[in-house]
């Protein structure tokens, strides 16, 4: 080749490297050059040798991602244009003998999938970014040779478990045009679902989702992804679902899991990112009716959900339109009662809870939706009266049941809409107030309803008495009604009269026949007695038909009559325990509320019926807060109702148990210490085993009382049932958290059971314990001191576990992080001022040192050096001379070679600053390598010995800390860049002058390497 020519390769790449050059021009110009050869191959191998320079380097320089673009765009230039189809099907018979794949093209390829197996990371990052960017840039329908594919496809294959994740990115990129979704054993698929469960880098496992095709296989894959531990990753699945994935294949569950874990997410990106691009997208395929989104998910079960979508969509559509849209409302601002639907209902209410939360705004649009109280109250109450209440036969129906049930759903969402009413006005409050409490009365009102007529009537009464009087009047007469009762006719009665009346008859007859007889013989004395007779018996006659007359008509009596059915029994309790909670916690307990106490709660904890008992615990628990002296009568019954009534019941009086210790605290229990000694059924050892210390409290209650109970909480975290499991935990938490419980062995039990893999399914235990974890430890440093005593009995709970127990299966590395992590000193949201104080991580070092100089052969050794290294060490010089002692004695006794090994590190960490200078200096005067700070990124070994702590990359551990990790930070920043990857966070686009500046400061240039080797 002359060397006019070669200085054109070499201009071409020197001109390459600069941004503002036109590549187009340059490509073709080489192209030109690269037509007119005959050989081809000094030119091949020339272009190959200036490549290398790029190739080395690893870092992100603009001029070596200038020649990369460069070098992908001449390589596909040598392709001929995309055609269109009535082309290719012309040609197709043309071409089928011809060969697809120019030879520079070719030879580019073989030469990188030689080199892709180099030991630099750089070259390797180089191959695989060149070939995602060749097989980017050729056209659509573009073909290779089959061998070829294979022979990249194997390469990929390999790359994607690199060691370094900016390799696995541009490999996982790579094999985007490889994929062949309709074979169900197609690796690429296979290895991109690998990867997105298992990869330890966030960018790797979002380069993946950017590029994954979409099918039935990989969908759970993705769903997957919604939950990832970073938010960019669970960002970047929102935006695939949007884009690629139609509503239609996504089964009702999964649409309703998807939206709830969307708008719930802790990030404010993905919330963002389901309400402006998740929820619009699948607007747009019901052709943006919400009615039919809403049909789309399971709105009677999930109306939560379905109101948060409803909310996510109204704030991104202009308030006009919403008025707009009105639901099927007709003149009178209603939903005609035939037309009335779960859907239409529920967005009704949505419309206007969002108008109404809008404020004075909204006030004037909501008037447009919603028509005046009196007008609702009597819409309200038509509808609720034909409710249907089925009986036991009807209920075996499933259509009957399915039909009630969603007349019930409705009607509970029509109850919501009072919430919204404008009560303001005296006459349409006053009905609205009628016709709830009709409605409670009723007895065909359905107890599902109960509870929210409850709420709704007491939110509007602002006074607690006049609540108390109202609810009281309310369950009287549910409770005993009145009724009219006809006296039944006695016959023995009935047929007296009937014979007095004959006699009387008899004798009227007898007297008018003498009376005639006297006025004969002009006897008018006798006549004048026998008519004054007469008269009498006649009176005496109608007196009798008057008593017949009214026997033959009984009239009715109105009389009361108690009802103790548990449908009665569960109404009325329901109605007690809804006013109770709306009542004040300062409201004492008037005549009214002991009364409901003595004669319907406290009888209804005997009943037979369980909901009707579970319900009478709530009422008694609740009714408890408000009296100290009533919490002191009923404190053994609520106990003794925890430990042997049904689960549902117990839970319910382990709520209202816990609730009174943290408000009374355990002073309450002083004075019901004499009741509780029956209680105390358990075996001395396992009161012995759990209760030492753990009443700490601040009140000075009998530590026998407070022992009892905690024997019991702690039976209860071994519970079986787990919703127990789970109250009990939650429970415990509340009470140290407080202040109320001070025990190292009782968080000990709570980490044991966080980690313990029985409880892995429950998620509400593992949430709670993991945020309750968090801010205990971070609130105080009396708190943290709790969390170092009971290190060393989790960990020895943990070490001795035998085989057969599930605490075997626990990593106690990850335990022992948790613990270290949660009492650095750092970690305090309000760091102690006073300087005396000895570090919490200073007692924890002497107390593993301790541990170990009571067996330095045992296997724990090397555990507690490692932690030991990870300790935040105060500067006390106290404390240093104690540590170094027993670490001294430590190096004497342990004969493990890497417990040895990092013992003496920690001697070396705690002598003096110069001694550390001295030791330091060397490694100042090291060789610095220009791949130095990637590679150590990258390498997790050697980022492992350079760091001062170790990393964890531990799922729990990262939910426990308070972000003092930078390095993991730096190395996800760093090293996976993430290119042709959708961005997590927009960035503001810098000026071009400030662009330039930057660039002109950091750039590498390649000339100066390129003319040493041509020198």
């Amino acid at each position: 080749m002359t060397a006019d020519s070669e200085m054109d390769i070499k201009e071409a790449f020197q001109r390459a490297q600069k941004g503002h050059n036109n590549k187009a021009k340059l490509v073709a110009s080489l192209n030109s050059r690269y037509n007119k050869l005959e050989d081809k191959t000094l030119f091949h191998e020339e272009f190959v040798h200036y490549l290398k320079y790029a190739m080395i380097v690893y870092k992100r320089e603009p001029t070596v991602e200038n020649i990369i673009e460069f070098v992908a765009r001449f390589a596909t230039s040598f392709l001929s244009p995309p055609k269109t189809e009535e082309e290719e099907l012309q040609e197709e018979e043309e071409e089928e003998d011809e060969e697809d794949d120019h030879p520079f093209l070719s030879f580019i390829f073989n030469f990188l999938l030689e080199s892709h197996k180099a030991s630099s990371h750089a070259v390797r990052f180089r191959v695989c970014q060149l070939i995602n960017k060749l097989l980017g840039s050729m056209a659509e329908n573009a073909q290779i040779d089959d061998d070829l594919f294979d022979r990249i496809h194997q390469a990929m294959l390999v790359r994607v478990t690199d060691k370094f994740p900016n390799v696995r990115i541009q490999a996982a990129l790579a094999m985007t045009r490889l994929q062949q979704p309709k074979d169900s054993d197609c690796p690429t698929i296979n290895a991109y679902m690998l990867i997105l469960e298992n990869d330890t880098n966030a960018e790797v496992r979002r380069a993946v989702l950017s590029c994954i095709a979409m099918s039935p296989r990989t969908l759970p894959k993705v769903l997957k992804r919604t939950r990832d531990i970073k938010e960019n990753v669970r960002k970047l699945a929102y935006q695939v679902l949007a884009d690629k994935v139609h509503i239609k294949a996504l089964t009702i569950a999964q649409r309703v899991t998807l939206v709830q874990q969307g708008l719930r997410d802790t990030s404010e990106t993905v919330r963002e990112m389901v309400s402006s691009r998740l929820l619009p997208a699948w607007l747009l395929r019901v052709e943006g009716n919400v009615i039919g989104l809403l049909h789309k998910l399971d709105v009677e079960n999930c109306a939560d959900t379905a109101l948060e979508t409803l909310k996510a969509i109204f704030k991104g559509t202009l308030t006009e339109e919403l008025t707009q849209n009105r639901a099927q409302l007709d003149n009178r601002k209603l939903i005609p009662v035939d037309s009335l639907s779960c859907e239409n209902v529920l967005y009704w209410r949505a419309l206007c809870e969002f108008l109404k939360a809008q404020g004075d705004d909204g006030e004037e649009m909501l008037e447009q939706v919603l028509p005046d109280a009196a007008t609702y109250a009597d819409f309200l109450y038509r509808y609720l009266k034909v409710v249907p209440l089925l009986t036991e036969e009807q209920r075996a129906d499933f259509n009957q049941l399915e039909l009630v049930m969603t007349k019930e759903f409705i009607s509970q969402q029509l109850i919501h809409l009072i919430g919204c009413l404008d009560t303001n006005e005296e006459g349409g409050r006053k009905r609205v107030l009628s016709v709830l409490q009709e409605m409670l009365a009723l007895p065909q009102t359905p107890s599902s309803l109960v509870s929210l007529l409850t709420e709704k009537l007491l939110t509007l009464i602002p006074d607690d008495h006049r609540r108390i009087q109202t609810v009281a009047e309310i369950i009287s007469d549910v409770r005993e009604p009145i009724m009219e009762a006809s006296v039944p006719m006695d016959e023995n009665m009935s047929r007296r009269h009937q014979v007095q009346l004959a006699e009387v008859k008899v004798s009227i007859m007898e007297a008018k026949q003498t009376l005639e007889d006297s006025i004969a013989a002009q006897d008018f004395s006798r006549a004048a007695e026998l008519k004054d007779s007469i008269t009498e018996l006649e009176n005496r006659r109608n007196q009798i038909l008057q008593e017949v007359q009214e026997r033959s008509q009984p009239a009715d009596k109105e009389i009361r009559t108690e009802k103790n059915d548990p449908e009665t029994l569960l109404r009325c309790l329901t109605m007690c325990a809804e006013l109770l909670k709306q009542m004040g916690i300062k409201t004492r307990i008037g005549p009214t509320i002991s009364a409901l106490m003595s004669s319907l709660v406290l009888p209804s904890i005997a009943n037979a019926h369980p909901a009707v008992r579970n319900m009478a615990v709530v009422c008694l628990g609740t009714c408890t807060l408000h009296s100290r002296e009533l919490a002191k009568a009923h404190m053994v019954l609520l106990l003794q109702i925890a430990q042997l009534d049904e689960a549902k019941i117990r839970i319910s009086a382990l709520r209202a148990i816990v609730d009174l210790l943290l408000l009374f605290g355990f002073q309450l229990l002083s004075e019901t210490a004499a009741n509780l000694t029956a209680l105390n059924t358990k075996s001395p050892d396992r009161r012995e085993e759990d209760a030492p210390a753990a009443a700490e409290e601040k009140g000075d209650a009998p530590e026998d009382t407070a022992q009892s109970i905690l024997v019991m909480l702690s039976e209860f975290l071994d519970s079986e049932v787990s919703d127990l499991r789970t109250e009990t935990a939650e429970g415990l938490a509340k009470l140290m958290y407080t202040g109320r419980i001070s025990s190292a062995k009782m968080f000990s039990r709570l980490v044991l059971l966080w980690y313990n893999p029985v409880t892995e399914d429950d998620t509400r235990l593992r949430h709670c314990l993991g945020v309750f974890f968090q801010l205990y430890a971070r609130e105080s440093r009396a708190h943290q001191e709790v969390v170092e005593e009971g290190f060393l009995p989790t960990v020895r709970t943990l070490m001795n576990a035998p085989v057969t127990s599930p605490l075997a299966e626990v990593d106690v590395n990850n335990v022992v992080e948790l613990l270290v992590e949660l009492t650095r000193p750092s970690a305090l949201i309000k760091p102690s001022t006073n300087t005396e104080e000895v570090c919490v991580h200073d007692y924890l070092a002497v107390r593993i040192c301790g541990e170990m100089l009571k067996d330095p052969t045992a296997p724990e050794v090397r555990l507690y050096t490692k932690t030991l290294s990870n300790l935040e060490l105060s500067g006390d010089g106290t404390v240093k001379k104690d540590l170094q002692t027993l670490l001294q004695q430590l190096v004497q006794e342990v004969k493990d070679r890497i417990s040895l090994r990092g013992l003496e590190k920690m001697i070396g960490q705690l002598a003096d600053s110069k001694e550390q200078a001295e030791l330091l200096s060397p490694s100042a005067l090291q060789p610095l390598d220009v791949n130095a700070d990637e590679a150590a990124a990258d390498d997790p070994s050697k980022s492992a010995k350079r760091a001062k702590r170790g990393t964890t990359g531990q799922r729990k551990v990262c939910a426990a800390r308070s972000g003092r990790k930078p390095s993991r930070r730096a190395e996800s920043s760093e090293e996976s860049d993430g290119e042709n990857v959708p961005e997590s966070v927009p960035q503001v686009r810098p000026s071009r002058r400030a662009k330039t500046a930057a660039l002109e400061k950091t750039k590498l240039d390649l000339n100066t390497l390129i003319n040493q080797e041509a020198n």
